[in-house]
């Protein structure tokens, strides 16, 4: 369930992404000259309110300035800024409005005795930002139904319900993404776009966030936020679904070395996991009845182990009753295996086709079960 909780998350991309894309929609804008103009009027002010407008930026919300605001209720601010970017206009206490600014002047009527009420005019942008909210705000109402009957179930021991609920998860998250991309191809390529990509998994996603910041890259060169995307997405590029996956190569249960690619002409499940990790204990009887299933077919699982001490390794497997491949240099996420998988929280897996090309990751559960169906029969 945590892995959608988390997917509700927008507001860290700015940091993480960067934010710049132009525009290419059908509407003639202005050329960017560096500047836009926020007025607007403030309903029901009186006369020491001010506004304060931030920027996020860099993992935190940076203060920019403050807005003075005219007896009339008035102001007007001129914001220089080097590229596209999002904004908080806020008062710290009921007004808190993000806005997406680039090459548009913006008008506000803020209304302090409803709600209060922003309304922003003239801004395609922020009016794009909006969109993003409602669909982040739709999911995770959905979410919060999800959770409540899973917590039920979980206290009712009912695993059965547990497991529907997990496939319902997992195809919730799927249409999700799909709702997601749709909404950033109905953008035309405007800079919001990148706003939505932390709802997206870029691992799963690498293809789509690839040809965006193509694109980025190609309207927007040398911009340092775009450039540090790009850098993440090229080192993630080794991994992504169809380049070989590289070779692992350590000692088993018995200390003698195994290759990966010693089981070159199947298809293989690179399972990174560890007798410490719950959710990895709590797939395994899935990965069992899998192997069970499809292993005479060609099917394989190559377990790579991220725990400390070879007793609690060992223990695990004889537990789960893992008969498959499995190897470990013990050195937990220091893991050779998992620096170069760049595994950073397990369970993970890579499922890797007869040639060695990597064609899926993160399967599990359903999903996993879904795709060898899909293979096999």
């Amino acid at each position: 369930m945590k892995m959608i909780q988390n997917m509700t998350r927008f507001l860290a991309v700015f940091a993480g992404l960067g934010l710049v894309l132009s525009s290419c929609g059908e509407q003639k804008e202005k050329a960017f000259d560096g500047e836009v103009v926020l007025k607007g009027v403030v309903k029901n002010a009186d006369e020491s309110f001010v506004l304060l407008l931030n920027q996020f930026e860099d993992e935190r919300v940076r203060f920019v300035d403050t807005i003075r605001v005219e007896a009339d209720g008035k102001f007007t601010y001129t914001l220089a800024l080097a590229h596209a970017g999002f904004y908080q206009l806020t008062d710290e206490g009921e007004i808190e409005r993000t806005l997406a600014l680039y090459n548009e002047d913006v008008e506000l009527l803020i209304d302090r005795e409803q709600d209060p009420v922003v309304t922003v005019k003239g801004s395609k942008y922020t009016d794009q930002l909006l969109q993003i909210e409602q669909l982040v705000d739709a999911f995770q109402e959905e979410i919060n139904g999800l959770n409540t009957r899973y917590y039920d179930a979980m206290s009712a021991r009912d695993q059965d319900i547990i497991r529907e609920i997990q496939a319902q998860a997992i195809e919730m998250e799927a249409a999700h993404a799909d709702q997601v991309k749709e909404l950033i191809s109905s953008f035309n390529g405007s800079f919001v776009s990148l706003a939505a990509l932390g709802m997206l998994n870029m691992r799963n996603e690498f293809t789509f966030m690839d040809e965006l910041v193509a694109q980025l890259e190609e309207n927007y060169a040398g911009h340092p936020m775009i450039n540090r995307l790009k850098n993440q997405l090229d080192d993630m590029r080794v991994l992504a679904v169809g380049q070989p996956a590289p070779e692992i190569s350590l000692p088993n249960p018995d200390g003698d070395i195994v290759n990966l690619s010693d089981l070159r002409g199947k298809y293989v499940l690179i399972d990174f996991w560890a007798g410490w990790c719950r959710p990895c204990r709590e797939e395994n009887p899935n990965i069992v009845r899998l192997y069970q299933q499809y292993n005479e077919k060609g099917f394989e699982v190559f377990g790579v182990s991220l725990d400390r001490t070879r007793e609690q390794w060992i223990k695990a497997i004889e537990d789960d009753g893992l008969t498959w491949t499995q190897v470990s240099d013990l050195a937990y996420f220091n893991s050779e295996a998992a620096s170069t998988y760049q595994i950073t929280a397990i369970p993970a897996t890579y499922l890797v086709d007869p040639d060695g090309k990597i064609i899926a990751k993160d399967l599990r559960g359903i999903s996993l079960e879904k795709k060898l169906a899909q293979l096999f029969e």
